[in-house]
């Protein structure tokens, strides 16, 4: 398995409230009970709280996963998020500077020949399977709660409208919480998967990460991700993972059994309609041909199985038994009393290196976990996804090559317009490569070329950067 890490404080940002962990099994026997665990965390509240917050999610969500004794890792990762919630909650209330201070977290595990996600708030978790890439997570935002009800169009102007920075959920406000469970979805050699917050999504379209997940290797994509992202304005923290399945052991069960998802009962009774659409259909089909070939006699029942069929399809084509997109919340068993006090010496890689970008309490010191604490996720819930929810072809190419070169031409031009002394020799050779490749239509060469350009631009631009962050900031 390949991955690459990164995170970044943005061109706007003094400080940076996004966390990450990584957790790679070092052992066979961690591999197949728990697997390889990532998070990301992306915190929200005043003075040092979002960063507080962030750092907590992520440090205890891999503590209490790997501590869980719940076999199941789908279940042992959604007990995770739940308790690191009250954690953060429980923080919150000891000090009025970190009331309902927040955090969102997108927790991917890889085990056992299958993915699992866990997912609270506007982080994302994407796959990139053979040049599709989907949306595995469900963002809990303004904007996708009112569209997932049917009352706003995601093209409509009022959609538009509404501010796509609201969320609905997130870790820590309130002793509870909803968490979405999503998966398992099976894993292939070629797999990617991408773990990140929303201060990538918001300046890199879906179609473009795409392009970027499959053309170039995990670090690269990643570098240039973070890059780009801050070339355009960077106005939040940036922080991603990228994990590629490289080896076939990992897509291989070799625990127990792993039982499959169920369908709704709404999913079935759509798939019911349309193989009796099919079925009445064919009949009609094969009545016509009785009523011509042998006799009319046959007309009557194939009229009566053409009006069955158009029936049962104007049913399916309503709605009404479309799969409902809330997702119906399930009952998360509640945390045991001797799992859930906090050790941490108790096997658990040494949180010091399990993220980035999180910073400690300046007046403790510490996360305020001990060995003496113990945790109640109450009746928190876990609801069933129904992911992927969004899927985009890395066929975009050359879309996505114009929007790059604009790039590093308004950044050229606004380099002249306020005097940077910047060195733009490397830059036009790589530019001159991406452009003769375009028009070549040599795609995967042009998006290598157009990326090494973004890359040394940057590079540039950060030599020259001084103490002031808005003295840099290049909106595009």
């Amino acid at each position: 398995m390949k991955f690459a890490e990164q995170t970044h404080v943005g061109m706007r940002r003094a400080n940076n409230q996004d966390s990450s962990a990584v957790l790679i099994a070092e052992s066979a026997e961690r591999l197949n009970q728990r697997g390889h665990l990532f998070v990301v965390a992306d915190g929200m509240g005043a003075h040092a709280a979002g960063e507080l917050a962030s750092q907590i999610a992520s440090e205890r969500i891999s503590m209490h996963y790997y501590q869980s004794r719940e076999e199941a890792p789908e279940h042992a990762i959604s007990e995770a998020v739940h308790l690191a919630n009250a954690a953060i909650y429980k923080r919150g209330q000891s000090n009025p500077e970190f009331l309902n201070m927040g955090t969102t977290a997108s927790s991917l595990v890889l085990v056992n020949g299958a993915a699992y996600v866990a997912h609270v708030g506007d982080s994302r978790v994407y796959r990139l399977r053979q040049g599709i890439l989907e949306q595995l997570t469900f963002d809990h935002s303004l904007v996708w709660e009112m569209q997932a009800s049917g009352k706003v169009h995601s093209d409509s102007v009022f959609s538009k409208s509404i501010p796509k920075n609201v969320i609905t959920r997130s870790l820590g406000p309130s002793p509870e919480v909803l968490v979405d469970l999503e998966g398992p979805f099976d894993l292939e050699v070629g797999d990617r998967f991408m773990v990140c917050s929303d201060g990538l999504t918001g300046q890199i379209e879906d179609d473009e990460l795409a392009v970027l997940l499959d053309s170039l290797d995990v670090d690269k994509s990643a570098r240039v991700m973070i890059d780009l992202a801050n070339l355009r304005g960077g106005p939040d923290n940036i922080t991603l993972i990228v994990v590629e399945v490289v080896d076939e052991r990992l897509t291989q069960n070799d625990g127990p059994p792993r039982k499959s998802r169920s369908l709704g009962a709404d999913e079935v009774s759509s798939r019911a309609l349309i193989g009796t659409t099919a079925f009445c259909w064919t009949g009609a089909v094969g009545f016509g041909l009785a009523s011509a070939l042998v006799s009319p006699r046959f007309v009557g029942s194939a009229i009566v199985a053409f009006i069955l069929g158009a029936i049962s399809a104007a049913v399916w084509a309503s709605g009404v038994f479309k799969p409902n997109e809330r997702r119906r919340p399930l009952k998360t068993r509640r945390a045991r009393d001797s799992g859930a006090g906090l050790s941490p010496g108790s096997g658990i890689p040494d949180q010091s290196g399990a993220g980035q970008g999180g910073s400690n309490d300046a007046g403790s010191g510490s996360t305020g976990w001990d060995s003496g604490e113990s945790l109640d996720i109450g009746s928190g819930e876990t609801a069933l996804g129904t992911g992927p929810y969004r899927r985009f072809r890395a066929n975009s190419h050359e879309t996505f090559l114009l929007r790059m070169d604009d790039v590093i031409t308004q950044l050229r031009q606004t380099s002249e317009e306020r005097n940077w002394m910047l060195d733009w020799q490397n830059v036009d050779q790589l530019l001159q490569q991406a452009r003769q490749a375009t028009k070549e239509q040599a795609w995967g060469t042009a998006v290598s070329s157009y990326c090494d350009a973004t890359l040394a631009a940057m590079e540039q631009l950060r030599k020259h950067q001084d103490d002031s962050a808005s003295d840099t900031v290049v909106d595009l």
